[in-house]
């Protein structure tokens, strides 16, 4: 396994190389990860936005979870092999402690690549149960709030969401994934902007037979919600194939709040913290009502395997290559010191 992967490429080499320079300021000797696997470089800029929410919670009443997210994934290992069909020299993560906590910006970004590849192992069947099927995508607002009212607004905005699937016009929906997303109010200092993201499974009468122009669906929610002002809504059918069009739409369900918005508004994430604690922000019904249940609880191993690919051998597996995190240079780099399976 060493030599096979030691030839297949110049970066491949590094991975075998011994050297003893770990987590100096000039790293420029250790290759980063995002060189070694473009595909990963993302885990940079995760893990960047938990170093800076973790020092952003210290002293405060969620100092525990600063501990816990400042020791997220520290150490990333991985396992090296060859495609079988490409010939490519891969790396694929194998092992790595995650802290699991709800707002940690890298295990947030783990969990929606889980929810992504259950929905791709569930997608089969649903289109072969409803073959034409089109997909649309539909966002519900609300005025904004005070952050400190967050929480009665969004209980709020759930019992609306029952009343608004029973209405006629939400019939030709066969099935429904909804996701709370928060932003923060660039105006008023305080203020918190709920809204749903929906992504809806209809039948092709949506189309014609119960066609709906966008400001009634605008009226619709209003009725519901009980407001004395009408909401923005926005109504879009998805392009492209039916599997294609609903994963690309699922991407824009990463975050509950972006990381951005938690660390550069200290107040108004403490509170955020407060007002959202316990309550579920994703939810699915109709045809999709159990594409992201899951008997299993969330483990380090379910956020590692999360793109749908067979693990590892347990030959293969005794191979590890690991990359550390460098808070001086926001980067993974080569740590060979964590590396273990290689022959001496």
């Amino acid at each position: 396994m060493t030599n096979l992967v030691t030839e297949a490429s110049p970066i491949a080499y590094s991975v075998c190389e011994n050297s003893d320079t770990v987590n100096t300021k000039n790293a420029s000797s250790d290759i980063s990860l995002s060189e070694m696997s473009p595909k990963d470089a993302k885990f940079d800029k995760m893990k960047a936005a938990s170093e800076l929410l973790s020092e952003v919670l210290l002293g405060t009443d969620f100092d525990k979870w600063s501990e816990r997210i400042s020791s997220c994934a520290d150490i990333l290992k991985y396992y090296p092999h060859i495609d079988k069909e490409t010939g490519e020299f891969l790396i694929k993560l194998i092992e790595v402690y995650f802290c699991h906590c709800r707002h940690c910006p890298v295990c947030d970004g783990r969990r929606s690549l889980r929810h992504m590849a259950m929905f791709r192992k569930s997608l089969p069947k649903i289109l072969n149960d409803y073959p034409k099927a089109r997909w649309v995508f539909m966002t519900l607002t609300v005025p904004n709030v005070p952050i400190d009212s967050l929480r009665d607004e969004l209980k709020l905005m759930n019992l609306a969401w029952h009343r608004f699937v029973k209405r006629k016009e939400f019939k030709p929906v066969k099935g429904w994934i909804r996701k709370t997303e928060v932003t923060c109010e660039a105006k008023r200092k305080g203020y918190a902007h709920p809204h749903f993201h929906c992504l809806l499974m209809v039948s092709p009468s949506w189309f014609n037979t119960y066609y709906t122009r966008q400001s009634l669906w605008s009226e619709i929610w209003g009725e519901c919600m009980k407001l004395d002002t009408t909401p923005i809504v926005d109504v879009r059918a998805v392009k492209g194939t039916p599997d294609k069009a609903a994963v690309e739409v699922l991407k824009a369900f990463n975050y509950s709040v972006k990381p951005e918005t938690l660390v550069n508004n200290r107040e108004w994430m403490l509170e955020y913290f407060n007002q959202v604690h316990y309550l579920k922000f994703i939810a699915s019904g109709g045809a999709l009502k159990n594409v992201f249940k899951s008997t299993e609880p969330e483990t380090d191993e379910s956020l590692i395997h999360v793109d749908g690919e067979s693990e590892p051998s347990e030959d293969e597996a005794k191979v590890r290559v690991a990359f550390n995190w460098r808070t001086h240079d926001k980067q993974y780099r080569r740590f060979k010191k964590g590396d273990s399976g290689f022959a001496s």
